[in-house]
């Protein structure tokens, strides 16, 4: 498989190499997390040479006999070297019975620079602080950007390659395989029923998978529309019994483990946060092929979760936005600034563009107002308004 740079994430773990804080790299199943650790391991050998590498892949066999904590740990600590910078990378770490215990340790004895990557269930986002005693530095990891899918397949033609993305995404390891229909198995089958399966089902001892399996169904064909756990529920227990309580349970099990982002709604007029319904977006957009079919493509909300989820990668907080009666697909804010988004598929109809542009020319305040489209041209204003066509906008 081919291997491309990841640099903005590689060059994140090169500004925190050598800091006190255990790196904890997060992100959905597959998105290249042990791809990440390797080149790091690259990148720090080709800078000092005499750098000593303890590096443990628990998706390897040679490394059974570490699957209980103090073995982890003595194993760790026979490698030692002294007057050497001493790195510790635990690739699949949940493995390890108890694997906290090993690093908490090693971390408190000073010796070692620590990097650790694993399944969401056992190492998310919300839990770290308690999971480890010392201070923790998570790099959260997406799939391929559009960015970097043109690093990986090179193109002259940007609107084309957008196409391209569009249908396949951005998990490389389903660009090895040749047909559509083998990509979309591989998601579904090594990506998402594993992540469902191996990991949430797993990890909280769900009884019901039927349950789980029909919610994310539900979630997936609903991307980017407003929604509640009362209403999924409403839906859901049509088929299957279900009550609101066991499915936001669920759905926050989903959302730790990097299945899917919740975006949340934001008064723009009251300038506050809403807790009342909110939208879900796939951690990567092909997982609704994959999931659903490709018969009813709605290409207008694939872009829309492209879009939140490339927000989210450039490290913004992300919204809804309300203002009255009006919605606007994002509002993204980044240190005091705010940017205001709409996303739509096609503006080539007048109605479709004045529609678009109305939420945007209601917001009283100055600051940036983009609508994203597949213009297939240069950008241009319109009465303050950034009208950009989407791949332009990914490549910024």
């Amino acid at each position: 498989m081919k291997i491309i740079k990841r640099t903005d994430y590689l060059n994140e773990l090169v500004e925190v190499k050598d800091t006190p804080d255990i790196k904890v790299i997060t992100g959905v199943r597959r998105s290249g997390k042990s791809k990440l650790l390797e080149l790091f391991i690259e990148d720090i050998l080709e800078k000092d040479k005499k750098a000593n590498i303890i590096h443990i892949n628990y998706n390897l066999t040679d490394y059974e006999d570490l699957l209980e904590y103090h073995s982890l740990e003595k194993y760790i600590e026979s490698k030692y070297k002294k007057n050497k910078n001493n790195y510790v990378l635990l690739d699949e770490v949940q493995l390890c019975k108890y694997f906290e215990k090993a690093i908490n340790s090693l971390h408190a004895k000073e010796k070692f620079d620590i990097y650790v990557t694993g399944s969401n269930a056992f190492l998310q986002s919300s839990d770290l602080a308690t999971l480890f005693v010392g201070r923790t530095y998570e790099i959260k990891l997406f799939p391929f950007s559009f960015k970097e899918y043109l690093n990986y397949y090179p193109s002259k033609n940007n609107y084309k390659s957008m196409t391209d993305y569009i249908l396949e995404g951005g998990m490389a390891g389903s660009y090895n395989y040749k047909t559509t229909k083998q990509k979309y198995k591989y998601l579904n089958d090594e990506v998402l029923n594993a992540l469902v399966i191996r990991d949430i089902v797993n990890k909280y001892k769900i009884r019901n998978e039927s349950l789980l399996n029909r919610l994310i169904d539900f979630l997936t064909d609903n991307i980017g529309n407003l929604t509640s756990t009362r209403a999924i529920t409403g839906f859901i227990a049509v088929n299957e019994k279900a009550d609101h309580k066991t499915l936001a349970k669920y759905i926050e099990y989903l959302c730790k483990a990097f299945a899917f982002y919740k975006i949340r709604r934001y008064d723009i007029k009251g300038k506050k946060y809403l807790q009342t319904e909110c939208k879900y977006y796939l951690s990567d957009h092909s997982f609704k092929f994959a999931r659903l079919g490709t018969k009813n493509l709605d290409y207008g909300r694939v872009l829309e979760n492209i879009v939140a989820i490339e927000l989210l990668r450039r490290g913004y907080e992300v919204y809804v936005g309300v203002l009255r009666n009006k919605e606007i697909d994002f509002v993204a804010i980044k240190n005091g600034d705010k940017s205001y988004i709409q996303v739509s598929y096609d503006i080539s109809d007048p109605k479709t563009f004045n529609r678009e542009v109305a939420p945007l020319l209601a917001i009283p305040d100055a600051y940036p107002k983009i609508l994203l489209s597949r213009i297939n041209q240069p950008s241009f204003q319109h009465e303050g308004i950034k009208v950009i066509d989407i791949s332009d906008w990914l490549l910024e």
